[in-house]
């Protein structure tokens, strides 16, 4: 059996989703549906359980618990960087995380986990699996900052495999869910629908309108890397997930404009409370998964998006 923690959830789904297709359905669906409406993102999937992220908690005390485990991919944990409830997010994230870490080292069952690119906070200091370039700037990415540092230390007395796994903007299917924290192709594909726009942020920090750069990688070559790694159970570390090639929002935008044939793109004025606080510019150092074996080249925005779209807009 193979465990997908935040199963329900935007990557978790589509993991399933990728097992799935390789034939795999003895799977354990672990999430919290308090949001029912996530349950659209596994409706077409196929599993042998679910069960409730507390009701799972409270059985990794039990060392009895499941047997005969290929691997877990960790990915539940509160995603919202918006969130600053840091007894929460540190339960949910750190804790639980924890927790899960030591099960399945007791029982030697390999664990890939979701840690994330915003422990390089404002990346001053570039985007390498490196302590100096890491610098959180709010609990979210000091929970998964943290996690990684708990990883860090014991990595060197471990035998089963431990992976995290840096995820930079990801976008792709089953993230309509996520509401303002869904993805800028998500988004920019709305508002074409609705009003024959695509509305960018002006320029800030240097840039010119539109011109910030993000790592955007498609949630497909997420899920390859994840899938990657449990085939390699060789392979233990940290490692950052990204295409390694930072593309615009204008690029983002006028693919989606491409994909519909019609729409146009225009800008607003930059926040006033994002100025100072807002990611002008990331790009993955993916040397290290390059280094551990990884060969499969990332999609481009484009090809990222015209896939996406195709699947978002019932056409593909």
């Amino acid at each position: 059996m193979i465990i997908v923690t935040g199963g329900a959830g935007f990557i978790g789904s589509n993991i399933i989703h990728a097992l799935n297709k390789q034939g795999e359905d003895d799977i354990l669906l672990v999430d919290n549906l308090t949001n029912g409406h996530k349950m659209h993102n596994i409706a077409d999937l196929n599993i042998a359980d679910y069960m409730d992220k507390n009701e799972f908690i409270e059985h990794l005390e039990n060392p009895n618990f499941l047997t005969q485990i290929r691997g877990v991919f960790h990915q539940g944990a509160c995603s919202a960087t918006t969130e600053w409830d840091g007894h929460y997010v540190m339960a949910n994230n750190y804790e639980y995380s924890k927790r899960l870490l030591t099960w399945c080292q007791t029982k030697n069952v390999p664990l890939i986990y979701a840690s994330s690119a915003s422990v390089y906070g404002m990346g001053e200091k570039g985007f390498s699996v490196d302590r100096n370039c890491e610098k959180p700037i709010n609990i979210y990415a000091y929970s998964k900052f943290q996690f990684d540092q708990y990883v860090r230390r014991i990595l060197p007395r471990t035998n089963s495999q431990i992976v995290g796994l840096r995820y930079f903007n990801v976008y792709g299917s089953r993230e309509q869910h996520k509401g303002s924290m869904s993805s800028t192709p998500f988004h920019f594909n709305n508002q074409l629908l609705a009003s024959d726009e695509v509305k960018l942020f002006a320029g800030c920090d240097g840039y010119a309108d539109g011109e910030q750069q993000r790592d955007f990688v498609y949630v497909n070559d997420v899920v390859a890397v994840n899938l990657w790694f449990l085939a390699n159970s060789h392979q233990s570390g940290i490692f950052n997930v990204g295409t390694g090639q930072a593309q615009t929002f204008n690029s983002m935008a006028q693919a989606v404009v491409d994909w519909h044939k019609r729409g146009k793109i225009s800008y607003i004025p930059f926040p006033e409370h994002l100025k100072g606080a807002y990611q002008s510019f990331t790009e993955a150092d993916i040397s290290g998964l390059r280094t551990a074996g990884y060969e499969r080249e990332f999609m481009n925005v484009q090809q990222g998006v015209t896939d996406y779209l195709s699947r978002l807009n019932h056409r593909a």
